[in-house]
């Protein structure tokens, strides 16, 4: 943490001293931006005597009043960047402090009917998404919560693999994020790639040659008219005839010159994180798998796609009441401009997807590298085929200030079934969750919150925080109820690990003690693995009937007439329940 906390901080000192000099820099060229044109146009009324002069002041002081304009706006861009990358490690400054504040918290990807997601703090404020997520993409915050809830066991290792190289890459993860962050644009990738499947050509392959051999007898007209070898009327109404050929196409061109003007941003700033990636070398089998996708025969996309927005640029011309009405009526410049976006639309069009998916899966997978390398005290799962499904040492809630998390030992073998009894506010709900989460860290390729982790891979599915559907007019008896019938159907197909906290909560005592037991006895006839926690001690009878099934429990302790916890995952079974001493310490009995 120390270690960390001075990393970041001379991260922040080191971008703010370069920000500092980067103003005055700023405000050197500004100042001479205006020395220039003040410069130029007190030399102009002088030179005003004779025309010369004039075009002399011109071609000096424009030029050079361009130049420093571009550089400053050069500059500018420098400086944002350098106040991303500030923003960047001010922000993981804040989240060492336990400060989540500024970070998405992801609760547009909650989903009720989730394997897990409902029960496990996935999404939502204080969640395992909104301490780990620094993404600066829509695209890549859907992909990281995509990654998170997919519940998949392949290629495990591959992923650690990634994760733990790009977590290394600090500069490069937060020059990227930066970029990222600087990226404004009016269409999203998924817009754009709809567009680019559905659009349909309209422009006339002749028009490849016709354009051409149009312009060139244009140059002769021009050059005729000024030998006055021909009258005006002809160059007029050779103007005419090409206005008139591109009118026929008037009303696509006009579409097509709208839909460039909003994708243009998009392309221009794309295809910058697009060259961060090409031009970076990943030793990871995922990382150099995913960075060619972007590759054809070697050739960068990020070039292809900076050519492609150079030629949407070309469209804004029309915009230009001069250029629409000369550039078009002599050169069809508007049908050569549209035929050139269709050919690279025919050519790249199918391979944008690819390439917009693969930047966002780097902004997703940084957020991934960055928990890993904000976190070097977990650890990655050696993944394993062995009986034992899960053995943590030292387990712990990784949303949980460490500084006062109780750390546990877990063992359970496949097929195993733990039943944990314990008193209220004892542990059992954040054990079940400290399991939950090792599980879907594990499968997603991070390190988890351990000492040492042997895990041989499985699916998770929960049933943790049933609630009612006011909306479905639904008790929730019957939520609870589906719950259980939707983990009875999954288990049928795949291999999970089943946490259940307290089911059967919506029905009276006696129901509930009969269901659960035959709930229970059903999952492990079943040969599932998994844990539920439950007050109901007539449960625990379940594990003298089958040696899969163990009892655990978390005891509470009254001392000096005060309830004490030690949050201690034990063998056997709880004796001491709480309910009737905090009534009495509330006052609610006597």
């Amino acid at each position: 943490m120390d270690n960390l906390q001075q990393f970041y901080t001379n991260k922040v000192k080191g971008f703010s001293t370069q920000i500092e000099a980067l103003n005055k820099t700023l405000f050197t060229f500004s100042l001479l931006r205006l020395l220039i044109f003040l410069g130029t146009i007190v030399a102009i009324y002088f030179a005003s005597v004779n025309a010369k002069y004039v075009i002399g002041v011109l071609c000096v002081g424009i030029p050079l009043f361009l130049f420093l304009v571009s550089k400053y706006s050069n500059l500018k861009h420098q400086k944002e960047k350098l106040e991303a990358l500030k923003d960047i490690n001010t922000v993981e400054l804040q989240v060492l402090k336990r400060d989540y504040s500024n970070l998405s918290n992801g609760k547009e990807f909650a989903d009720d009917i989730h394997f897990f997601s409902q029960d496990i703090d996935l999404f939502g404020e204080g969640s395992f998404y909104q301490i780990s997520n620094r993404t600066k993409l829509e695209e890549g915050s859907l992909l990281l919560a995509d990654i998170y809830k997919e519940n998949s066991i392949s290629d495990i290792k591959q992923k650690q693999e990634a994760i733990a190289e790009i977590g290394e890459k600090v500069d490069w993860r937060q020059e990227f994020s930066a970029m990222a962050a600087l990226t404004k644009t009016e269409t999203s990738t998924h817009t754009i790639t709809k567009w680019l499947k559905n659009y349909e050509s309209f422009v006339p392959k002749a028009m490849k040659f016709i354009p051409l051999v149009f312009s060139i007898i244009s140059v002769a007209i021009f050059i005729a008219y000024f030998l006055d070898y021909l009258p005006e009327s002809v160059l007029i109404m050779w103007l005419v005839l090409g206005m008139i050929i591109v009118g026929v196409f008037s009303k696509k061109v006009t579409n097509l010159g709208q839909s460039a003007t909003k994708m243009k941003s998009t392309f221009d700033q794309y295809n910058q994180l697009l060259s961060m990636i090409e031009t970076t070398e990943f030793s990871s089998d995922l990382l150099k798998k995913q960075k060619s996708n972007i590759l054809n025969n070697g050739e960068n996309n990020s070039k292809v796609l900076k050519k492609f927005a150079s030629l949407l640029s070309n469209l804004d011309r029309n915009n230009n009441l001069l250029y629409l009405i000369f550039a078009n009526g002599f050169f069809l410049r508007s049908l050569t401009d549209c035929l050139a976006v269709e050919n690279w639309i025919q050519k790249h069009g199918k391979s944008v997807e690819i390439w917009f998916n693969t930047i966002a899966f780097f902004d997703a997978y940084s957020s991934l590298g960055n928990f890993a390398f904000n976190n070097p005290n977990f650890t990655y799962p050696t993944i394993t085929t062995d009986a034992v499904v899960l053995k943590s040492k030292n387990a712990g809630h990784p949303l949980l200030d460490p500084k006062k998390s109780i750390l546990n030992d877990i063992t359970i073998k496949g097929g195993q079934f733990f039943i944990i009894t314990g008193a209220n506010m004892a542990g059992k709900s954040t054990f079940l969750r400290t399991v939950s989460l090792q599980i879907m860290m594990a499968n997603v390729g991070l390190p988890v919150c351990a000492e040492s982790v042997s895990y041989s891979p499985i699916k998770l599915i929960t049933s943790m925080r049933t609630t009612d559907s006011l909306t479905d007019d639904e008790s929730y008896f019957f939520s609870e109820l589906k719950r259980l019938r939707y983990i009875v159907d999954e288990i049928q197909t795949d291999r999970y690990f089943i946490v259940l906290d307290e089911i059967l909560k919506g029905t009276n005592s006696t129901d509930k003690a009969l269901g659960s037991r035959r709930f229970v006895e059903r999952l492990v006839k079943s040969k599932s693995t998994g844990i539920i926690a439950t007050h109901d001690l007539s449960l625990c009878e379940v594990a003298k009937e089958y040696d899969a099934v163990k009892n655990h429990y978390f005891d509470a302790e009254i001392i000096d007439n005060e309830l004490h916890f030690d949050y201690t995952f034990k063998d056997g079974i709880c004796q001491n329940m709480n309910a009737s001493f905090l009534l009495k310490k509330m006052g609610i009995i006597e």
